[in-house]
């Protein structure tokens, strides 16, 4: 598995279509068979500030598997108003260090 954060300033004006928008592309998300979960969260401190995490079966997966089909095509439609307000785009890999808090 591998994680792509996208990291997002989005303008008070804009916010409600770049949720709309995203509201939209989630549905290319739950159809591709390469995206195993993503979520779409606004910073409480600083609500213009967005981070988009994708977990992705692999690299590959996300960049030829699901980047060459349709299901990309309708996210890209979606979504592509915004690339502008994109401060950063990168993939991680889990380093094995993770666990539950004590609030459960």
């Amino acid at each position: 598995m591998i994680v792509e954060y996208t990291r997002y300033t989005i303008a008070p004006e804009r916010r409600e279509a770049f949720e709309a928008a995203y509201g939209e592309a989630a549905k290319a998300l739950e159809e591709s068979k390469h995206c195993q979960r993503y979520e779409l969260t606004r910073c409480s401190e600083e609500p213009t500030r967005y981070v988009l995490r994708i977990e992705w079966d692999s690299v590959e997966g996300h960049l030829q598997g699901f980047r060459g089909s349709t299901d990309f095509r309708n996210f890209l439609g979606a979504v592509q108003p915004f690339f502008n307000d994109i401060e950063e785009m990168r993939h991680y890999e889990a380093t094995g260090i993770a666990g539950e808090g004590g609030a459960r």
